[in-house]
């Protein structure tokens, strides 16, 4: 019997940015809509340094919600979104087969919003036989309890709950690991609020003898 992983490793995953949309962030009110963002945009960044397949996608992107967001596409410039008509991107041909063509058995997922686009794909992917990993603070939802019921529903169905700076951590765990030290170390300081300041000064002020 195969056992099952309980630690992300890069190569076993990929990311699913869903509706990171102007027009859907207006109705986020689960969290600072400007830390939603910033999250997503670390999360993006993170799985540029340690090749994460990044799977984007958007909808009623001309009629309503806008492009996506231009600073989180910045950080992931060579992905296009996939204009969706379905809300969920698991019912939308062209997402969905991005996401498999990705081969990867474990997703990472966030985006707006919690309560529709997020939970109805995870809840797809699940019944699909994948393993999906919600990365909650990159996800925004309607009100408070909406984005909380959502994160449970996908729990109880067998999603799991992460952080973006848990994502990154447990890709790196250790820090000799000079392939991605600089990335890592990169998007930490700029994202990583005070742990990144902390990383700052031991960068700066802190020297072996």
């Amino acid at each position: 019997m195969e056992r099952i992983k309980s630690l992300l490793e890069p190569q076993d995953c990929a990311l699913v940015l869903v509706d990171f949309q102007a027009g859907l962030a207006f109705g986020v009110e689960s969290s600072a809509r400007q830390t939603v963002l910033h999250n997503a945009i670390a999360l993006a960044r993170t799985a540029v340094v340690f090749g994460v397949p990044v799977i984007a996608s958007t909808s009623a992107s001309k009629v309503y919600s806008g492009p996506m967001f231009p600073s989180l596409q910045a950080a992931i410039p060579d992905v296009k979104p996939i204009e969706r008509r379905s809300m969920n991107a698991w019912e939308d041909d062209a997402a969905r087969t991005a996401i498999l063509a990705a081969n990867r058995k474990r997703l990472l997922v966030a985006g707006l919003l919690t309560e529709a686009c997020v939970s109805f794909s995870v809840l797809s992917a699940l019944e699909n036989g994948l393993e999906v990993f919600v990365v909650a603070d990159a996800c925004g939802g309607l009100t408070p309890g909406g984005h909380q019921h959502a994160l449970e529903r996908m729990l109880a169905a067998g999603a799991q709950m992460t952080s973006w700076i848990q994502v990154l951590l447990e890709f790196q765990r250790d820090w000799t690991r000079h392939a991605t030290y600089e990335g890592a170390r990169s998007i930490v300081e700029s994202n990583g609020g005070g742990y990144g300041i902390g990383l700052t000064y031991a960068r700066e002020m802190i020297h072996p003898s």
